[in-house]
């Protein structure tokens, strides 16, 4: 530091310390993403290029023996012809299908899907009937996706907002990086799940594993069973009503909602320690790693 000798450094207290070295010493507050719709400006909700379609409208795609790329194509053709509904039958776990959907739509695929299936979409209800692999929902914008039997890892990672519910159980890092939106599982979740969480709500109605909520900066993680341990900087926190409320409402929408009620949900958040990790001693930094 210029002006400052090491020798000087050596005798000022902590604080003298970070002032000198130009390191922050305020608590930071984190932010909050405030957005108003108006109701009356409609044509800020959809996508200009968005394809007009009508729910009653409805097909099927059988892709048995159809490419990923050539069934999302289809979507997209039948789209532009109209339909809102539109059911994929046979997807025999292929990877990647109902990606990158943008607009308003009814996808049902009957069957179970592959890696990163419904990722990056804006808009669709997407009923899922069989199983998921790894990254469903990856970074998901809005909408809904329902999954009706199990996950696989990194489920909705990323994921940005909309719901995104499994009905059964899902793998491990469930919403990693998660920025917004709602995950629900109905059954367990594996380890690391909400791993460096930034925004949002998680919900887990069976149990969770190792460290969850590992590096989480900000948002709530819901788990109605047993937590297998806490991540580093998450604290488990009051159940508010107005997380009841909300629990209660969000469970039922989905009929997910358990016999006993909600009051048994442990709540987790962020401790925010590591909101000011720079400005602790290495002993300190020690210890939360």
């Amino acid at each position: 530091m210029a002006g400052v000798t090491d020798e000087e450094l050596k005798q000022m207290t902590q604080e003298e310390r970070v002032t000198a070295l130009g390191m922050r010493t305020e608590q930071l507050t984190g932010k909050s993403l405030y957005i108003e719709f108006d109701p009356e400006a409609t044509e800020r909700f959809t996508y200009p290029w968005a394809p007009d379609v009508d729910f009653n409208k409805r097909t099927e795609i059988d892709t048995d023996h159809m490419t990923t790329t050539e069934v999302n194509s289809a979507i997209r053709e039948k789209m532009a012809e109209g339909y809102g509904t539109i059911v994929l039958q046979n997807p025999r776990g292929k990877h990647s299908l109902g990606v990158g959907i943008l607009s308003r739509l009814n996808l049902i695929i009957e069957g179970s899907t592959g890696y990163f299936g419904v990722g990056l979409i804006d808009g669709p209800n997407v009923r899922i009937t069989g199983r998921v692999g790894w990254s469903c929902g990856e970074n998901m914008m809005s909408g809904t996706v329902m999954v009706e039997k199990n996950a696989g890892s990194t489920f909705g990672a990323a994921i940005r907002g909309g719901d995104l519910v499994c009905r059964g159980s899902v793998g491990s890092r469930t919403g990693i990086d998660m920025k917004g939106g709602t995950i629900i599982v109905g059954g367990d979740t594996g380890a690391l799940s909400g791993f460096m969480m930034q925004r949002g709500r998680m919900v887990v109605c069976g149990n969770a594993g190792k460290n969850l909520g590992d590096s989480m900066y900000d948002g709530t993680i819901y788990v109605g069973g047993s937590i297998k341990s806490l991540g580093v900087d998450a604290v488990e926190a009051e159940l508010t009503d107005l997380d009841r409320k909300w629990l209660t409402r969000k469970l039922t929408q989905y009929g997910l909602m358990p016999d006993k009620g909600v009051d048994h949900f442990t709540k987790v958040v962020a401790g925010k320690m590591l909101w000011n990790y720079d400005n602790l001693e290495p002993t300190e930094k020690k210890l939360i790693l």
